[in-house]
């Protein structure tokens, strides 16, 4: 059974942090090629909060949960390394992110690639295509009576 941590960023030893972001520059700037400010400030709110799967107590899948000003809640920064795809994390962490939330919408952005993937977990597209950081996304939505 894989073990999913959970825990804002106060929470988090340096060195397991350090992975966490590590991963995510690793998969959205290096990988995707994509150079952008990754360390947004989000990471830090109070309202957020960080998951992650470990295989041998590194961090090799990741994704965030926060609710913004308004109160709504997003997931978001879904990401999983290279070498450990295909293991379903990425799904195990979407869905212990929307148990954590419960039952209260959620939006995303996600990459337009991943919409099928995406509704999987009850997310249904609610806007146009935008391009964020060269990258075709596309906003969804959960309502609190979404499939998990």
């Amino acid at each position: 059974m894989t073990h999913v941590h959970a825990a804002p960023l106060a929470q988090i030893d340096p060195v397991t942090l350090y992975g966490i972001l590590r991963l995510r520059v690793d998969v959205f700037v290096v990988e995707q090629n994509c150079p952008y400010p990754e360390l947004d400030g989000v990471d830090t709110e109070p309202t957020t909060e960080h998951l992650w799967i470990e295989v041998d107590r590194d961090p090799v899948a990741t994704v965030r949960t926060l609710v913004d000003a308004d109160g709504l809640h997003h997931l978001g920064r879904v990401a999983t390394h290279a070498a450990h795809r295909g293991q379903g994390y990425a799904a195990t962490l979407v869905r212990a992110g929307l148990t954590r939330i419960g039952e209260r919408p959620v939006q995303i952005g996600a990459q337009a690639y991943l919409e099928e993937w995406y509704s999987r977990f009850g997310f249904v597209r609610n806007g146009e295509d935008y391009l964020e950081d060269g990258i075709a996304h596309l906003p969804m939505r959960r309502e609190p009576d979404g499939a998990v």
